[in-house]
């Protein structure tokens, strides 16, 4: 699996936010459609039915604050020993119907994401729900790469740029 921007990118689904764990609440996102996991959710609906998904209070704070937090939270747990569950941010998938949200939990490092990834990232998003990008993008690049990991930062914003069409 491979962080780039909200999304968790493997080989046959991509997460919008960290992949869920157990009942852990999480939205994947597939060939097939859009998918709410968790304790409780368990709904599904195919592309065609969606025509909108946002990520709201995402973590994104000025480039000082992003390293002195992520510096804090390291030592905490070299101190401690322990660490924490990354922030949460919501998603949320609309229909012509309804509208749900969906707590998940940050992918990136110290919880905090990237300006530039967070508005790419938003760009992507309202272009898988409209149609105009296709989620096997993603898919295809996370079957050829994600093994290796997470990319350097300029290499996920051109990818977030190339598949958001930005």
């Amino acid at each position: 699996m491979a962080m780039v921007g909200l999304f968790w990118i493997g080989e046959d689904s991509v997460y919008v936010g960290a992949e869920p764990e157990g009942a852990a609440s999480g939205v994947r996102l597939s060939e097939d459609g859009v998918e709410a996991l968790g304790s409780g959710r368990g709904r599904f609906w195919t592309w065609d039915e969606v025509v909108r998904i946002e990520a709201h209070d995402v973590p994104v704070p000025s480039g000082m604050r992003r390293l002195a937090s992520m510096a804090f939270d390291a030592a905490l747990v070299v101190v401690t020993g322990d660490g924490e569950l990354p922030p949460a941010f919501s998603v949320e998938v609309a229909t012509i119907e309804e509208t749900v949200q969906v707590d998940v939990h940050a992918t990136v490092a110290g919880g905090i994401y990237l300006p530039s990834e967070y508005e790419l990232s938003v760009a992507l998003l309202q272009r898988l729900a409209d149609g105009s990008t296709r989620i096997g993008d993603l898919l295809a690049w996370g079957r050829d790469h994600a093994a290796e990991g997470t990319p350097p930062r300029e290499e996920r914003e051109a990818l977030l740029r190339k598949w958001a069409e930005a």
